[in-house]
């Protein structure tokens, strides 16, 4: 399986290998809530206030989804590049 009719240059074969992967879009935002979620908990640690430890939960949630946003799109580029 596979022939599709259409030849392969050197040149596109190389411009396929040296293209970066971009980074999700829902992995950033989750990781720009995640730095400032650290950084209102440190301040609200600092004026002594409770409240820091739902910062603290928010920024592990929005770790965590950064996290897995980055390897859902990781897998799909590696499943990409194995058929095409």
């Amino acid at each position: 399986m596979g022939d599709t009719g259409r030849r392969t240059t050197s040149s596109d074969r190389r411009l396929s290998c040296q293209e970066p992967t971009p980074m999700p879009r829902l992995a950033v935002y989750a990781l720009i809530v995640c730095l400032l979620a650290v950084t209102a908990a440190v301040v609200s640690f600092a004026r002594g206030s409770w409240l820091g430890v739902v910062w603290v939960l928010m920024a592990g949630l929005s770790s965590n989804m950064a996290w897995y946003y980055l390897r859902k799109a990781k897998a799909e580029a590696g499943r990409r590049t194995a058929t095409g």
